[in-house]
């Protein structure tokens, strides 16, 4: 790795976990010493105070900003690309033509879709604005332009047809997705505090936005639910005596309420069935099911229906807002019910209410 030595300035270097930037009179201690890596260096100021890594920065920001894990991890990712990709160089030496490049190599070489394209390139720009505090000003860089695609429906009868290849924990929670239109993380991080069987309905916290909202329980639901967090409760009780039983709690909700990670109300109503370490507090609890476990299920599931369509767990809830309308349903109402902030959004899942193609009658069904 080449490495400018300048009386004034700080120079910029980097390892793979934690990009560092030291003093030009430690850079020269380095080469006098005759180290050529710079793996776990820690960052270092002018006046020789440590500084966290780079990358433990970004972390530290999203978690201030309250982002979500899985965004944690996707940011983490983009940076991390981004630096590698222009062979280590500390982003404080990098600016628009070298955020330009990457997206470009993206979008040419590597041909990813749009989402994932503006998905680097907005982790590249929080990493500059958020964490390095730079402003590097009018960017001639598009944003990758969306094409515009209908979302694929579930008819009610191949609805049914996947449900008859289900049971148990699985099959309930398929109903939620369609049934009550959630997204498939909202249904797999459902408390037990989150289910009103009074009033019939379900609060879904933090979702997409970091909104909450109130949605549909379906009455077909209700007793194998109450069954289920039975079970819950009972595997609760198990995990308390073998000194466990903590789930993690939202923002600082652990220390406003001390014990409320070890109440059954807070226990996820789908639980993995192994206990695991949380990656951001390091303590052994119990999480909910994977997302994958329910993908692999529904997968098979529609391929034992012989349903051919591209459709996924997302496809659930977009046959919920479509049967809906269908059944007469106010498109306000079913606005409330998915979360969407725009009408807009909702308005797409009117195309499925024309039949045939824009409701136009063929002219070879009139021969």
């Amino acid at each position: 790795m080449e490495v400018r030595f300048n009386s004034r300035t700080p120079t910029a270097v980097a390892d793979l976990d934690g990009l560092v930037t030291v003093s030009p009179r430690l850079l020269a201690i380095l080469h006098l010493s005759q180290i050529t890596g710079v793996e776990g260096m820690t960052m270092a100021s002018q006046n020789g105070s440590k500084q966290p890594k780079l990358l433990e920065r970004v972390r530290i920001a999203i978690r201030t900003m309250h982002y979500s894990y899985s965004t944690e991890k996707t940011y983490i990712h983009w940076i991390r690309k981004y630096v590698l990709f222009h062979n280590k160089r500390h982003p404080n030496n990098m600016g628009e033509p070298e955020i330009g490049r990457y997206i470009s190599h993206l979008a040419v070489n590597k041909r990813v879709a749009s989402s994932t394209q503006n998905q680097a390139l907005c982790a590249i720009l929080f990493l500059y604005k958020q964490v390095l505090k730079i402003d590097i000003g009018e960017m001639d860089i598009t944003w990758a332009k969306k094409g515009k695609r209908l979302p694929v429906v579930f008819s009610p009868n191949e609805v049914r047809k996947i449900m008859s290849q289900l049971s148990g924990t699985k099959w309930i929670m398929v109903n939620l997705l369609y049934g009550a239109g959630l997204r498939l993380k909202e249904c797999l991080r459902l408390r037990v505090k989150d289910i009103d069987f009074d009033y019939g309905e379900i609060t879904v916290r933090s979702s997409k936005g970091n909104k909450d909202r109130v949605t549909i329980l379906p009455e077909i639901l209700k007793e194998p639910l109450r069954k289920q967090i039975e079970k819950v409760r009972r595997l609760h009780e198990k995990d308390l005596k073998a000194g466990f039983g903590r789930v993690s709690l939202p923002f600082a909700l652990e220390r406003k309420y001390r014990n409320a990670n070890s109440e059954l109300g807070w226990q996820y109503v789908f639980p993995s069935r192994t206990l695991s370490v949380d990656p951001r507090n390091g303590l052994k609890q119990r999480y909910h099911v994977h997302s994958s476990v329910l993908q692999k299920v529904v997968k098979e599931a529609k391929r034992k229906a012989g349903i051919t369509k591209h459709a996924s767990c997302h496809t659930f809830r977009h046959s919920f807002a479509t049967h809906l309308l269908q059944d007469g349903q106010d498109i306000r109402t079913v606005q409330e019910l998915l979360g969407h902030n725009n009408l807009n959004t909702t308005m797409v899942y009117t195309h499925v209410l024309k039949k045939g193609g824009l409701g136009v009658t063929s002219p070879s069904d009139k021969l």
